[in-house]
């Protein structure tokens, strides 16, 4: 009988996790018997995977976090690139977070040359340092996409082979997507569901000007109600920037109710994120804004910048079908002349809700997105075995 595939995965924050789990559940179905070990969460942890210590020992998000936590985050890479040379898998799996898995992934080449390393989720060398892409391929020898334009970004930009799989979002469609009359037509009543972000700084530097916003949409219509699904740590903080808001808004907490408020939505206003693109499967229209700290400004200097887009579902439409107003761009009153005729069934909503049908078929994938991931880490994992 043959042993057991060994595979190391490597993930540096929630997200990664998520896609991890998924993935090695997908390993069993296609590979039989594996043997998992590496960094991860909880979910990798329950699906038997051993992880070498707390996930949250590198999730850290800000500048700030990263400076203070510098010495333990250079520990862990050191130590988890040796995990990997002193007992070698048969393939090393990277999970998006590039600022720790890429150090990993290039510490290791050096010394396991033919180890085969895939790495799941693409850096945005699309929008931001597209050299990466070219120096990708002295570390990396698949990158499995989540976006259907990456694979074509990686060829042009000269970086290694890369295959789209799909957005884990493609799993969780029925979740998404209203059942009938769950969703009230926009003739009866506005449902406006407004996502101002998930992380603090975020929600406090778009709170205020989405307020403008609806204090503008309120001089117009008395028939828009609100909805704020919140994060929990952060839902009495929203509900204290909200309290002066002429549409005093309705604010859920939780994953379940999140999705539940977005089936009934008929319109949004979002921050970009992952959030337009849950909001754009879902098929509601949407306006998009994004204020940039001030850190962001200074980079946005010294960083080439590519994308001509900011919202996901327009970086997949290749086209601005979704209002977005960035930076400078984002002030209230063009934000609230976007958003008015998304409120009524209007020649804009139509075309908007023509180009999210189009998004379906572009993103679409022939199996699940987890199971297509590992096919090939299966195979090329395969490949190099001896």
């Amino acid at each position: 009988m043959s042993r057991p595939l060994s595979v190391f995965i490597v993930a540096g924050e929630q997200s990664g996790d998520q896609l991890g789990f998924k993935l090695i559940r997908a390993l069993r179905d296609v590979a039989g018997e594996i043997s998992v070990r590496g960094v991860g969460g909880p979910r990798m942890i329950a699906e038997g995977m051993t992880s070498l210590f707390p996930l949250e020992d590198v999730a850290v998000m800000g500048f700030a976090e990263v400076i203070a936590r510098l010495p333990l985050l250079k520990r862990r890479i050191r130590e988890t690139a040796e995990a990997v040379i002193a007992d070698p898998p048969d393939i090393l799996v990277i999970v998006d977070s590039p600022d720790f898995t890429h150090r990993v992934a290039r510490m290791v080449r050096t010394k396991l040359p033919s180890l085969p390393v895939v790495d799941y989720v693409s850096p945005t060398v699309w929008a931001w340092r597209p050299s990466r892409a070219r120096k990708m391929r002295a570390y990396v020898d698949h990158v499995l996409a989540l976006l259907p334009f990456e694979p074509a970004a990686h060829a042009r930009l000269g970086g290694p082979a890369c295959t789209y799989v799909g957005h884990p979002l493609i799993e969780r469609l029925d979740e998404l997507r209203p059942k009938p009359g769950e969703r009230t037509p926009i003739e009866e009543r506005a449902n406006l569901l407004v996502l101002p972000g998930s992380r603090a700084s975020v929600v406090r530097r778009h709170m205020p000007l989405f307020g403008e916003v609806i204090g503008l949409i309120a001089r117009d219509s008395s028939r828009v109600d609100i909805t704020i699904p919140a994060v929990p740590s952060l839902a009495h903080e929203i509900a204290a920037l909200a309290k002066d808001w002429p549409v005093a808004p309705r604010i859920v907490t939780g994953e379940t109710e999140k999705l539940a408020v977005m089936r009934r939505a008929n319109v949004a206003l979002a921050v970009s994120g992952t959030g337009t693109l849950e909001l754009a499967l879902s098929g509601v229209p949407l306006v998009g804004a994004y204020r940039i700290e001030l850190l962001a400004k200074i980079i946005r200097r010294f960083v080439a910048i590519t994308a001509q887009h900011i919202l996901l579902p327009n970086l997949i439409l290749e086209t601005r079908a979704i209002p977005e107003f960035a930076a400078e761009a984002a002030r209230a009153d063009d934000i609230a002349a976007a958003l008015r005729p998304l409120l009524h069934d209007t020649p804009e909503r139509r075309a908007q809700e023509a180009a999210l049908k189009t998004l379906d078929r572009r993103m679409a994938v022939p199996d699940v997105p987890s199971r297509l991931a590992a096919r090939i880490v299966f195979d090329l994992a395969g490949k190099m075995r001896p």
